[in-house]
């Protein structure tokens, strides 16, 4: 066979394997127990009179 002929047995090949779908991964959920918190830091205004400040450097 010549190269870049039409091969229909590899085609069905690749297409069947690409259709498969790999399901061996573990698809639990885990949970996770804790405490989360923010620190909003400055008030909106101080953000956006630094971000005005930084911007006119």
């Amino acid at each position: 066979m010549s190269m870049g002929a039409y091969d229909e047995d590899e085609h069905e090949r690749r297409e069947a394997k690409a259709a498969a779908v790999d399901t061996d991964f573990d698809d639990e959920r885990v949970e996770y127990r804790g405490k989360l918190e923010y620190d909003s830091g400055e008030s909106a205004e101080a953000l956006l009179d630094q971000f005005k400040q930084m911007k006119s450097q």
